[in-house]
Parts: structure tokens; C-alpha cells; sequence
């Protein structure tokens, strides 16, 4: 099975799902905020609407990830799809301080004897909205985590932050409903802030893979313990890892015994080569350097050729 291409078929079946609830949700909450005069649902419905949207953000992410390496991109192009999260993170941002400028307008500027007490149509679809996004949660969540996606995990979020939107819509609407009015525009701002919340989490995430983060430290031991296991390899002098987008690329030095002929020192390094590549499928590249094990604790280069160095290197600095 090609791993790219069953990571690209789960992430866009999850998509497809996802586009489906979130606009049979939307059309619904939308109705039943008209309905029922609820600001809260009415902001949960767009929430809701933001989430199409941020859904095909996802698949062109996802979709322009997975191309194949090319001249201008030898690497491939894995981090579009953090581009793709960051963009997301963006559009989520703009809807909170929406929503939450709607609320501190209705706080501010309308008497709460002019607030009108939501219906209960409004209630029932918040809790319906909860029931069903938390479980679009945990089913996005599942997939992202088995693909390692940072646009899929963020999709899950949003997910997750919709549900969390509409246990706020609820208790407004109830409040309201009981003679507190004030808590149904209240609630949109408290909507406001955990959606800013959530787009905060999906940004730094997406940054923290665009700027060579190493991978987790489990993965790291990980991967050290299989190549001290090889009988080949006398000792693991340095192991650097760092994530692209969702794939990890390693560098690893080893020492070898120092009678071993150039061609059985390379073996060695294939052999630690094709052993993460094959145990650790996320692993893109593992670049291995072989050192001599009697000079693992000695500087190396001492001597550099003089036709090796700058030509400026003898120049003062400035």
C-alpha cells in the first residue's frame, strides 16, 4: 500500500464527512436561531458555516502536501499543509472577533428589556450540536493522529471548539430562558474566546512544524534504541531529528570497528538506513554518517587543504 496516497484517501473521506455535517448543522442551527431569536445559536450557526469553509482549506492543504518532490521542491512539499493550518487558524480568528463583536454590541447598546428570551427550539439544537460535533471530534481526531496531519488535527479542533461554542450556547439560552437575557449575547463572547483559544493552538502548532522542531522525544528514543541494537554499530554518537510538516527527517552518526573496508562501512549505513525508514513510516530521509570507532572522541578535521578554505579566509573581519 502507498503511504502517501492512504494518508490522502483517509484525509479526504474525513473531509467529505466533515463538509456534510457541518452544513446539514449550520442550515439547522441557523433555522432554529431565526426561529427562536437566539443571538447565541445564531453564532453557532456561523461558527458551524466557518467550518465548511476551513474543511476544503484542509483538502487543498492536504492535496498540495502529498505532491511528488520536483526540481524547485527536491524536499517535496509537505509543509503546505502547516501553510494550510495556519490559514485556518487565520479564518478562525476572524470569526471569533466577529461573533464577539456582535455580542459586546448587544451588551452595550441594547436594554436587556429589548433582549428577547430564545425559544426552546434553540435549546434542543444546542444540544444536538454538542452531541454531534463532539463526536465529529473524536472521529477527525482519530484519523489525524493515525496520519499525523496538522491540518487534519486542526480541523479536529475546530470540531471541538464548535461543540464547546454550543455547551455555551446552551447554558445562555437556558439562562436566558430563565430570566437572564443578558447571558444569551454574553455567551457569544465567551463563544469568542475559546474559538480564539483554538486558533491560537492550531498557529503555533503549524509554526512549530515550519521551523525544523525536532520530532517528540518517545519517537527520538525510539529510533536511538533500534540503532544501538544493530551488531554493526559500535556506538550511536549523535542523533538529530526535525519535522517537515507532518514527516520527520534524521541525521544519526555511528561508529563502526576500524578495520571494516569503505564498502562494509556503507553497508553498515544502509543497513541503519532501510531499518528506520522501514520501522518508522514517518520517517522521509535518514541521513547516517559513519565515524571510525577509535576517533569518536577526538576532533575531527584537524587539517583542512589550503585550496579547501575561503579565499578570503586569512582577510580581517569587519
Amino acid at each position: 500500500m502507498n503511504f502517501k496516497n492512504s494518508d490522502e484517501h483517509i484525509a479526504m473521506v474525513v473531509s467529505f464527512h466533515s463538509i456534510l455535517v457541518n452544513l446539514a448543522l449550520a442550515l439547522g442551527k441557523l433555522a432554529a436561531g431565526l426561529v427562536a431569536n437566539s443571538a447565541a445559536m445564531i453564532s453557532d450557526a456561523i461558527h458551524s458555516a466557518s467550518d465548511v469553509f476551513s474543511t476544503f482549506i484542509v483538502i487543498i492543504g492536504v492535496k498540495m502536501s502529498h505532491k511528488a518532490s520536483d526540481q524547485d521542491h527536491p524536499y517535496g512539499h509537505e509543509r503546505l499543509e502547516c501553510v494550510a493550518a495556519i490559514i485556518l487558524s487565520v479564518l478562525l480568528t476572524l470569526v471569533a472577533v466577529g461573533i464577539g463583536y456582535s455580542g459586546v454590541n448587544k451588551i452595550l447598546f441594547v436594554d436587556a428589556e429589548e433582549m428577547l428570551v430564545p425559544g426552546q427550539l434553540a435549546l434542543w439544537a444546542a444540544a444536538v450540536s454538542v452531541l454531534v460535533k463532539e463526536a465529529m471530534f473524536w472521529y477527525t481526531r482519530r484519523a489525524a493522529n493515525k496520519i499525523n496531519s496538522g491540518a487534519l488535527m486542526a480541523d479536529a479542533w475546530h470540531h471541538r471548539s464548535d461543540a464547546l461554542s454550543s455547551v455555551g450556547s446552551f447554558i445562555g439560552i437556558l439562562g436566558a430562558r430563565m430570566g437572564y437575557p443578558i447571558l444569551d449575547p454574553l455567551t457569544s463572547i465567551i463563544i469568542c474566546c475559546m474559538i480564539l483559544h483554538a486558533s491560537w493552538q492550531i498557529f503555533t502548532d503549524a509554526i512549530e512544524k515550519m521551523v525544523d522542531h525536532s520530532c517528540d522525544p518517545a519517537t527520538t528514543q525510539a529510533i536511538s534504541n533500534l540503532v544501538e541494537r544493530l551488531d554493526e554499530v559500535e556506538y550511536l554518537d549523535s542523533i538529530h531529528t526535525r519535522m517537515f510538516g507532518n514527516r520527520i527527517y534524521v541525521d544519526i552518526e555511528i561508529s563502526v570497528q576500524d578495520h571494516l573496508t569503505l564498502v562494509q562501512a556503507h553497508h553498515v549505513a544502509e543497513i541503519v538506513h532501510v531499518a528506520i525508514e522501514l520501522n518508522f513510516p514517518l520517517v522521509k530521509h535518514c541521513m547516517v554518517h559513519v565515524n571510525p570507532v577509535s576517533q569518536r572522541n577526538t576532533k575531527r578535521c584537524a587539517y583542512i587543504p589550503r585550496e579547501l578554505l575561503p579565499k578570503d579566509n586569512f582577510l580581517p573581519r569587519r
